[in-house]
């Protein structure tokens, strides 16, 4: 336990044991989109996405002819729910694993390692969609933990995962209790 609250401390400080963060410039190909993520600290960043990509539908944001997602039993509903939709991901991560992929001759090259993060997404008015949602744009933020690697030379994978609230410009919000992110991408 007190491994734990000292890596937090040096974690939210900024303090580093070793390593360094470093500016990355990124394509993201599942969800496309272009993202810079730059240094706040010697442990920490902050990075900005701007895409177009896929999401699902938030229970208390979105409608199947006039009946809440949420409130449709799993047997009788249609399908896959899909909201395709542009997007801006703001995520501000901090790491706690340099040293320890160091120690084991691990790169932490284009920010590789383990983080907890505080992230917001925000969506615009659907490309396309097969429900129908309360608002044209909506926000979620929460907190997450994840893994980011650089594979090979410029490959980049990224999950990670977390509770997040959110919300549409009407007020309608909610808890989501598990959000999942999942990138692949190449560091430029």
């Amino acid at each position: 336990m007190r491994s734990f609250v000292i890596v937090l401390v040096l974690t939210f400080s900024g303090v580093s044991l070793c390593g360094q963060t470093e500016n990355v410039v990124r394509i993201n190909f599942l969800n496309p989109a272009v993202e810079i993520e730059t240094p706040t600290g010697n442990t920490s960043t902050f990075s900005a996405s701007l895409g177009v990509g896929y999401g699902g539908g938030y229970p208390d944001l979105t409608f199947r002819n006039g009946t809440s997602v949420n409130s449709i039993a799993p047997f009788e509903d249609t399908g896959f729910i899909y909201i395709i939709a542009p997007f801006l991901d703001l995520q501000h991560k901090w790491f706690y694993n340099f040293q320890k992929r160091l120690n084991r001759k691990k790169s932490t090259e284009n920010n590789s390692g383990n983080f907890i993060s505080l992230r917001l997404i925000s969506r615009g008015p659907s490309i396309t969609e097969n429900v129908n949602r309360t608002s044209d744009f909506d926000i979620a933020i929460g907190p997450t933990w994840g893994i980011q690697r650089r594979l090979n030379k410029n490959l980049h994978l990224l999950f990670d995962i977390g509770p997040q609230y959110y919300l549409d410009t009407k007020g309608n919000g909610n808890i989501w209790p598990i959000m999942i992110q999942i990138n692949l991408g190449v560091d430029l």
